[in-house]
């Protein structure tokens, strides 16, 4: 059986050969994003394993279905990049990887709060110049801060925890209250009120239709100024253009980004040689405060190997004809 990944690098390849043991699956992997242009190479395949930034629409899952896929499997847990009505209409199936490492993306978002707080990355090219000045480097103790996280799903819980050991004011915002959050003391209280008491907010939900924009002009006109905002979620969670208002007005003293709405066409690519035509991203990365990184939070060895082997048994499940345990469905 014939299986077609794209958007390969080849950690993706080492990882999925080191995992794969049915000698009757085929892997094909492919550097190509998914689009309804490269949607013809699947042909000979019944099954696909795409990521977040392939393109899943109406016109693409047609495309996918003529060519006879009945499976769409995702190397992540992030679905808004597939047109599930359109794969339910198709009859394709859809599965995902709900928790490969929450641990990974939890530590990196702590990561960048300490990289934008503390500025060591500011300090590592200093001493590498013999510049040994500490004049601009002044941070701040994350003890006592209030913390905002906003989702507390499977990320968001290990986040909070990891607070909480640090001594942090942990507030939680989430329409589903869990209850291994609310044991370790941490409330969860509305979002109107939790961004203006705010030191710091870190946005661990999912994209959808309720969540796009989630920070806006509006929100941030609520934040406390000088708050730090990290993102290592889905970029459409922000609008982007507010915050670089945000960040030229004072309102936002921190940016930490590991993923943008416009990611598709630069990251995991390395465009050292080329222009960069969106001005956008060119604008954020012009501001002395704010940190991007290119969608590496989820990138460690354990997640890694948990992501090939969930969507390897999830293969598998349907190979059999069993039920798909990590199936989504509209």
């Amino acid at each position: 059986m014939k299986i077609t990944f794209f958007s390969t690098q080849p950690y993706d390849r080492e990882s999925f050969l080191e995992h794969q043991s049915n000698p009757r699956f085929e892997l094909v992997f492919l550097e190509e994003k998914l689009t309804e242009h490269t949607a013809p190479l699947v042909k000979g395949s019944e099954i696909i394993c795409v990521f977040v930034n392939d393109m899943l629409n109406e016109n693409v899952i047609r495309q996918l279905s003529q060519l006879g896929i009945q499976l769409i499997a995702l190397r992540c847990a992030g679905f808004n990049n597939v047109d599930l009505k359109a794969a339910q209409a198709h009859n394709i199936k859809v599965v995902r990887v709900p928790v490969y490492s929450p641990h990974a993306v939890a530590e990196y978002t702590l990561a960048m709060i300490m990289t934008l707080n503390r500025k060591t990355h500011k300090a590592y090219n200093r001493v590498r110049e013999q510049n040994f000045s500490l004049n601009g480097l002044l941070g701040f103790d994350l003890y006592k801060k209030t913390v905002g996280v906003i989702g507390t799903g499977h990320i968001g819980e290990v986040f909070c925890r990891i607070l909480h050991g640090l001594g942090c004011n942990v507030l939680a915002c989430d329409p589903v209250k869990k209850s291994a959050v609310e044991a370790m003391g941490i409330p969860y209280v509305p979002m109107n009120e939790l961004l203006p008491v705010c030191d710091i907010l870190s946005l661990h939900c999912p994209l959808h239709e309720t969540t796009r924009y989630l920070v806006n002009s509006n929100t941030i006109s609520q934040m406390k100024t000088g708050i730090m905002l990290i993102n290592t979620s889905r970029g459409g969670l922000v609008d982007t253009k507010a915050i670089i208002v945000g960040l030229k007005t004072g309102k936002i003293g921190y940016l930490g980004i590991d993923v943008y709405e416009q990611e598709a066409d630069l990251f995991f690519q390395n465009r050292s040689e080329q222009i960069i035509l969106d001005d956008t991203i060119a604008r954020l990365v012009s501001f002395p405060n704010v940190l991007i990184t290119a969608h590496q939070g989820f990138f460690t060895q354990e997640a890694l190997d948990q992501i090939a082997l969930t969507t390897l048994d999830s293969i598998m499940q349907f190979t059999k004809g069993e039920t798909l345990i990590n199936e989504i469905r509209k």
